[in-house]
Formats: C-alpha cells, structure tokens, sequence
C-alpha cells in the first residue's frame, strides 16, 4: 500500500481563496437556518448539564487523535497520508456538523456550543495534537522522511474569534432573535430555508469536486477507503465515548455527528500556507486525504443523519 500511496505526494489541488470565502458564506446561512430551531432555555440547560459538552471535547480533542494514531499503526500509510490524516483529527468539528445535528434531531445547542468551543480551543489543542502524535509515529517507525513534515502549527486566536463571530455567533443570534420574537414568520421560513441550505451546500460540494475532478478521478482509489474506515473510526468513537459517559440519546447523536465531522477547511488552509508548509515540499498525500475527507464526511454526515432522524427520540433527555 505505501508504494502505491507515493504517487500521492506529486499531485497539487486547486486551491482557490475564493472558494473557502463561498464556503463561509454558505455555512452562515446555514448557521442561521440551524438557529431557527433553537431558543435561548436549551443553553440555560447546558450550563446546568456541563456533562455534555466536555464529554464532547474530550471525543474531539482526545479520543479522536489517539484512535486516528492506532489506525495508522495498523495501517502504515507514507508519512504525507499519515501526518495528514493527524492533521484532520487534531482540527476542530466542521460548522456543517450544526446542520448535520438539526438534521438528525440532535441537540443544537450542545452542537453549536462545540463547534465554537472547539474552534476557539484549536488556536492551541490543534498545533499541541499535531506536534505530540506526529512526533509518536515519526518515533515508532523512525522515519527521518517524516521530520521536515512535523512543522510547529500556529493559529491565529484572534482570527479563530472572528471566524466563530462571523460563522456561528452572528448568524446564530440572528436567528434565535428571529425564533424568539417572530415565531409566526420563523414558522413559515423555516422549512424552505432549511430546503434551500441543502440544495447550495450540494452545490458547492459538486463545484469543490468539479475544480479538482481530474485528480479525483486518478486518485480517489487510492484514498477511498482510508477516509471511509478514518470517518467511521471518528463516529463511532464520537458514540461510544457519550454511551460510557451515559449521555442523554440527543446528546449522543450531536457528539457522534460533532465527532466525526471535522473541520477539513482549516487542514488545507495549514496546509497551503507557505509560511507553515514551504512550497518545495511535496504534500500530495495530505492534500488529497484532506480534500477527500471535506467531501466524504458530508456523505456520510448526511447519511448518518438521515439514519438517525428515521427513529424517534419519545424519551429524548433519558439514557
């Protein structure tokens, strides 16, 4: 398998600034979309169930790079798929994962209460993560190849603010205001602006595979798997962790979704910047496992989600 994974670290995406600000503004009007379902008591109810949401940062911020290293034991993939594949499970859940959540009639406020923890908490966990298991898979085989790989991440805090103001607290707040006191209107917009938010994020995963078809089209067997059975590990890593922590069922559907939904946007965008990555080395391999990765954890988060949605939760708030 790694013989055949190296003809990975020659391929270069399209990588379009352009297309990460229409993902932004796409996952605002999700966000607000999302926020029509939630009112301000469902985060009063957080603060007096803390439980919840740190059993949700442990599964993302502990559980998650931990399983992904003991994966890659197993499956001793080139050091580019593997420092990648550490990359994705050391950044924060996706801001889909809230849509992902409403979709599968989980706990939104727990999910938005993670995704803007986590994206907050990634300024530091995320660079800490990276470093600490790539450093243990450069150690357990020895590979010299791998060290120029091992980079120190930085992340901007204050950039992590305004990205969490502008995709989650603005678009959020506006639409619990519009929930709070416009109920009757709120009513009437929901279920089409819900409509209208999968058919654009449809869109842009069709125009985000469209700008790197032919690669995909070269090299997805190669990847396919990997992320599948990686997505997979993330979910039921998400589950298994809130049904020791014995979390209510709603609960235990958001911190699966939040789990396995990764923030695979913020992975390229380390890894394009030069100042981080330089140009001369070849990242094939990380680039294609991160890009793969944004598009199938929509599939299977929309999948799963479906999944869930199809069986009711009559005593939601029991174990």
């Amino acid at each position: 398998m790694k013989e055949a994974l190296e003809v990975l670290d020659h391929v270069r995406l399209n990588f379009s600034p352009t297309g990460l600000l229409a993902l932004n503004i796409t996952i605002a009007f999700i966000m607000f979309g999302v926020a029509l379902d939630i009112k301000f008591e469902h985060f009063k109810e957080l603060v007096m169930r803390p439980k919840s949401v740190l059993v949700g940062i442990i599964s993302q911020f502990l559980v998650l790079p931990a399983v992904t290293y003991l994966f890659i034991l197993v499956l001793n993939p080139t050091p580019t798929v593997a420092l990648g594949m550490l990359l994705i499970a050391a950044c924060p859940g996706g801001n889909v994962s809230n849509f992902m959540s409403a979709m599968a009639k989980g706990n939104l406020a727990l999910s938005v209460s993670l995704t803007g923890i986590a994206t907050l908490a990634a300024t530091f966990m995320t660079p800490i993560n990276f470093a600490l298991w790539g450093r243990f898979y450069i150690n357990f085989y020895n590979n010299a190849s791998a060290h120029e790989l091992l980079v120190p991440i930085e992340i901007d805090f204050f950039q992590m603010v305004q990205t969490v103001v502008i995709l989650l607290g603005i678009p959020v707040f506006v639409g619990l205001m519009f929930s709070q006191y416009l109920p009757k209107f709120t009513a009437k917009i929901r279920k089409p602006i819900r409509q209208l938010s999968i058919i654009i994020f449809i869109a842009y995963v069709i125009i985000l595979l469209s700008a790197n078809f032919d690669h995909f089209r070269k090299f997805i067997h190669l990847v396919f798997l990997i992320v599948l059975v990686h997505n997979a590990l993330a979910l039921i890593s998400g589950y298994s962790l809130s049904w020791l922590a014995r979390l209510p069922r709603i609960d235990r559907r958001t911190i699966t979704i939040e789990t396995g939904i990764q923030n695979s946007g913020l992975a390229l965008v380390l890894m394009f910047n030069p100042k981080i990555f330089p140009p001369e080395l070849e990242l094939g391999g990380m680039t294609i496992i991160a890009a793969w990765w944004g598009v199938w954890h929509i599939l299977s988060g929309f999948g799963v989600s479906y999944l869930m949605s199809r069986y009711k939760l009559s005593k939601a708030f029991k174990a």
